[in-house]
């Protein structure tokens, strides 16, 4: 993966991990409640869940591109298209502290792990989104393995450092995403509808 590919990647991540989610409501909820120690094992739950996520949508797309190369062009396009659409998604939806009052909240740290891996794994969206993320990335000239190891890295280093800052500061940043979550959440869905436009025209 080329550096400029890489930035593109990594300023991608960093608006997936800033966007509406369950995992990002999960490190702002369990922050307000249990505080940052104890969120981190939230954390480091959905980040090995989103790695976990990221290897199922890489080795299953290196499968198809065995098959034939066109299979990557398709996987571009209509992975773009998902990525319009995701982009409307989060445009529309509400701000991310919205509802956390009567958010429910384990107490020790092996369930906030396992809340926070399942909450990664088992959320389709985040599959879906992979799957039409990743072939924008992927060069198929290059070892599948080393570019995982790259991608998943990035992505779960970028997730742990947003997910803490969130949990750091939940009890502050709550009132401000529900004053401003909107044009937040709008900024964010640019971005996707802009990575799912151009992405694929890409060489």
């Amino acid at each position: 993966m080329s550096l400029d590919t890489w930035l593109i990647y990594l300023a991608a991540a960093i608006g997936l991990s800033l966007s509406p989610g369950p995992n990002g409501l999960l490190a702002l909820t369990h922050g307000a409640l249990h505080g940052r120690r104890l969120t981190l094992y939230t954390i480091a739950g959905g980040a090995l869940g989103f790695v976990l996520v990221i290897a199922l949508s890489m080795f299953g797309i290196g499968a198809l591109l065995k098959t034939s190369l066109l299979w990557l062009t398709v996987l571009k396009w209509v992975g773009g298209a998902y990525l319009v659409w995701l982009g409307v998604q989060v445009w529309r939806s509400p701000p991310l502290g919205e509802g956390l009052a009567q958010a429910a909240a384990p107490r020790s740290g092996a369930s906030l792990f396992r809340q926070g891996l399942l909450s990664a794994v088992s959320n389709p969206k985040a599959v879906l989104f992979f799957a039409a993320f990743l072939p924008q990335f992927i060069d198929p000239a290059r070892s599948l393995l080393v570019q995982f190891l790259l991608m998943a890295g990035t992505f779960a280093l970028v997730e742990i450092l947003t997910e803490l800052f969130i949990a750091s500061a939940a009890n502050r940043i709550r009132p401000w995403l529900q004053r401003v979550g909107k044009a937040f959440n709008r900024a964010c869905g640019g971005v996707f509808m802009a990575i799912g436009v151009a992405l694929p025209l890409r060489g």
